[in-house]
């Protein structure tokens, strides 16, 4: 059992939510779940989030060439920091 820990900072909470549930389908289909979704108590504009994934390795090159694209698009794109959990 894998998961994605992901920390984000400089965003605003409802934007992150919105872009993680408009994209769940295709998280789905390269076997991510989101499983919870927090918000920093001292920090509103810190966001934490947990995916499940069937394959890290699969997941992993499927959020380094959407955070790549993103950055290319939008240079002061705020990366978020990953941790992969096995």
């Amino acid at each position: 059992m894998a998961h994605i820990l992901a920390r984000i900072i400089g965003v605003n909470f409802d934007d992150i939510e919105m872009v993680l549930l408009s994209d769940a389908a295709e998280h789905a289909e390269r076997g991510m779940n989101l499983e919870h979704l927090w918000k920093n108590a001292d920090n509103a504009e810190e966001v934490h989030f947990l995916f499940f994934a069937d394959d890290l390795d699969k997941a992993r090159a499927y959020i380094n060439e959407m955070h790549a694209q993103a950055l290319a698009a939008f240079p002061d794109f705020p990366k978020p920091e990953m941790t992969f959990l096995v």
